[in-house]
């Protein structure tokens, strides 16, 4: 979701909230799916509000890249508090997912970036898991970084490194494969003329806009699935993936397949302009209620965005923009213009939802950047995937926070002189690729295959 969007998500009773697909509007999709269900809403976490002045969103200039190398060593952060965190399997599966994805000689195309070759990024992760298992204890998990590893730090919105962390999800719908009385709001598949590049791109630049593609009857006959609320399928259509629970209760997965081209636009942030919510009351559950008491406003208001994603079905998913399934909590999406692919990041977050849900805490974990969303652009975003399913929407929407964010690099050397390594090892070969179906890289696929709920980097 948008910043917007996904940060009033997790905004309830005044609470802040902190950390799919960012700003001020849509909440939690688990506060949505309450909200429409009249079940009972979930307690906001009590969390303090960032500084909402700085702009997040702020461009780098052009050709500068988001992360910069630490020289001196007092500014390289404490990586002992992340050492339980690195003790995770799931840890070890993101990298090796990141490991399958450098392995494809398409990612060759995207290195070096900056001074970080694609052979220095391919040695980066596997030093890592090679330092994950030698060290026994917080200090000496730190001790083994500083000596290995260059820390690069990112430069953020304001050039201090401060970034806005949020979250995002995958939601899980009701749907059904044909139309219904119940089920009448279409999602669509990729229509036949549109033309698009290897990102899911417009090839020939931007096609129908989202109310040509609504409300002219154009994509007739070409869709995927019937959800049973207007908003909902706009929801899902800013998110770039989602789960769709049929009739006989069925799990399908859908992702993204390509975009129409056009940029987004946060309707939460047009519903505040327009004076319709109050800033400090947006929220997804705010929206909901706005359009239910006013449905003459949904494609008003809907269609102001132009941005529309188009689906597939994507088994064994949800997966992000490297064609690679996203791991709950150790996978990120940032703006892969100025980040880099499939590298080992370090959050040190302020304050992050805990398991639990009844508060938050300072955060500090390893992550890989897998993902992208079409809200998340510049140097001082990042959202972070919560995982699929009720409670990891409502969580993604009480993610709204600053913190730093590092990446990790094998100290430089001459063996990083030669072109790029493949990574044709048995760890990463025994990654099984994501099925023929699943996003193709640029969405869901680069868009992001999840709902943001917090800042909202929706729209992904």
């Amino acid at each position: 979701m948008d910043p917007a969007d996904a940060a009033s998500a997790g905004r309830t009773s005044g609470a802040w909230m902190m950390t799919r697909r960012v700003a001020v509007g849509l909440g939690t999709l688990s506060v949505l799916l309450a909200a429409s269900t009249g079940c009972p809403k979930p307690q906001p976490i009590p969390i303090a509000a960032p500084d909402t002045g700085k702009d997040y969103d702020r461009a780098l200039p052009p050709g500068q890249l988001a992360l910069r190398k630490i020289t001196d060593p007092a500014m390289i952060p404490d990586f002992s508090d992340a050492f339980y965190n690195a003790q995770s399997g799931a840890l070890r599966d993101a990298i090796l997912r990141s490991l399958h994805y450098l392995g494809k000689r398409s990612s060759e195309r995207y290195f070096p970036y900056g001074d970080v070759t694609h052979a220095r990024a391919v040695e980066s992760l596997r030093l890592f898991l090679d330092v994950l298992s030698r060290a026994k204890s917080p200090g000496e998990l730190n001790q083994l970084i500083r000596e290995e590893f260059d820390v690069y730090m990112s430069v953020g919105c304001d050039d201090m490194g401060t970034v806005l962390f949020t979250g995002y999800y995958t939601p899980i719908f009701d749907g059904s494969r044909t139309r219904t009385a119940r089920f009448a709001y279409p999602i669509y598949k990729t229509p036949p003329d549109l033309r698009k590049d290897a990102e899911g791109n417009p090839a020939g630049g931007p096609w129908k806009t989202r109310q040509e593609i609504e409300s002219g009857g154009a994509l007739a006959g070409n869709e995927l699935v019937w959800l049973e609320d207007r908003f909902k399928t706009y929801v899902v259509t800013i998110q770039g993936s989602g789960q769709i629970r049929m009739p006989d209760g069925r799990i399908e997965e859908i992702g993204y397949a390509a975009n129409n081209g056009h940029d987004y636009k946060s309707i939460g942030k047009e519903l505040v302009a327009d004076g319709k919510i109050a800033k400090e009351n947006l929220s997804l559950s705010s929206m909901l209620e706005y359009f239910r008491n006013n449905p003459q406003d949904i494609d008003t208001y809907c269609w102001r965005n132009p941005r529309y994603i188009f689906f597939q079905p994507a088994p064994g998913g949800p997966f992000g923009c490297l064609n690679e399934k996203v791991t709950t909590h150790y996978s990120i999406a940032t703006d892969k213009d100025v980040y880099p692919r499939a590298c080992l990041s370090f959050l040190d977050v302020s304050n992050f939802p805990t398991e639990a849900g009844s508060g938050a805490r300072p955060y500090r974990g390893f992550a890989l950047d897998q993902d992208r969303g079409a809200a998340i652009r510049a140097a001082g975003r990042c959202d972070v995937f919560m995982g699929v399913g009720d409670e990891a929407g409502r969580r993604a929407g009480f993610t709204y926070s600053e913190g730093k964010l590092y990446y990790l690099f094998k100290k430089d050397s001459p063996s990083y002189a030669g072109g790029p390594a493949r990574t044709d090892t048995a760890s990463s070969a025994a990654m099984d690729a994501p099925p023929a179906a699943s996003p193709a890289p640029g969405s869901g696929s680069e868009e992001t295959g999840s709902i943001t709920v917090s800042p909202v980097r929706s729209q992904r």
